[in-house]
């Protein structure tokens, strides 16, 4: 199933064999640092993205009963769906695995410096309202009739958004947060009895695996309209001041951390949709 998890803030921390990286030993960071950690969670906006993901969600989960058990949904999969995007445990999961991610970092004070540029907070506000936009289809559609038209011509913004993308390995984190969300969808499905026959996981990782090249397709086809749409209103130089930072070592240290924590809140929430829907299509209760 392709859950269609893309997000420029979606992306996986995994070591080169596939499995989950493993984080050091719990670290002693000052109070003050762990401050300025959690008000980076309001400088990015994250409130306003997670909303926009819970929109997304919902969608999504209509989307899921059609799919997979149709006509058998109604409100009962509606409220479940509701209860897994609950804002505050979606911003509760972003949290914990952000913390982690930047508390042995030294970039912090830079990261708030930049984001809290008027460049910073203008971009990050284009981020969200470009995200929104992209909820309606009709939207969706003539944002890529737009990109598809800026690809055509070329010049220097499309070579900016295509070295914006490089920079920040964007499809490919996207990419591999999505395989994993859908792994961790099967893995909820397997522990509610959701299969009709048990799935071995190197059975779930072939299947993961297959479906790489259409994640691949679909996250260009995704990911470049969005951009071009999101940074239209900026000017060549602003956003080669954009790029200049995520080149960064500031830029690198949020991107990652921003990754690690998006991926952590996706596979919980895959996990629970999987799960969910295995009890659905049995017609149990949670």
């Amino acid at each position: 199933m392709n859950l269609r998890m893309l997000s420029v803030l979606l992306a996986i921390a995994m070591g080169p064999s596939g499995v989950w990286a493993e984080t050091a030993g719990p670290l002693v960071v000052p109070h003050a640092k762990m401050s300025q950690i959690a008000s980076l969670t309001d400088l990015l906006k994250i409130g306003s993205v997670i909303e926009v993901m819970r929109e997304e969600g919902i969608a999504h989960g209509a989307e899921m009963a059609d799919e997979m058990f149709p006509g058998q949904g109604g409100s009962g999969w509606q409220s479940m769906v509701e209860v897994i995007y609950d804002s505050a445990t979606l911003r509760q999961r972003f949290e914990v695995r952000f913390r982690e991610a930047l508390q042995g970092s030294s970039e912090v004070q830079a990261i708030g410096a930049f984001f809290g540029s008027d460049l910073g907070q203008r971009v990050l506000m284009l981020e969200i309202e470009a995200r929104r936009a992209l909820l309606d289809e009709v939207a969706e559609e003539t944002a890529k009739l737009a990109y598809a038209e800026l690809e055509s011509k070329g010049g220097p913004r499309l070579a900016a958004l295509q070295a914006f993308v490089d920079i920040n390995d964007l499809i490919e984190s996207n990419v591999m947060g999505a395989l994993n969300a859908n792994l961790a969808f099967y893995q909820g499905m397997a522990e509610a009895g959701g299969f009709t026959e048990a799935m071995p996981e190197d059975q779930m990782l072939a299947e993961i695996w297959a479906q790489e090249p259409d994640m691949q397709a679909e996250t260009v086809d995704w990911l470049y309209p969005y951009l071009a749409l999101a940074y239209k209103p900026l000017s060549d130089a602003e956003l080669q001041t954009y790029q200049d930072f995520s080149g960064s070592p500031a830029g690198q240290a949020i991107n990652a951390a921003l990754f690690a924590a998006f991926d952590a809140l996706f596979v919980g929430v895959s996990r629970d949709l999987g799960r969910a829907a295995a009890t659905q299509m049995q017609g149990r209760e949670l």
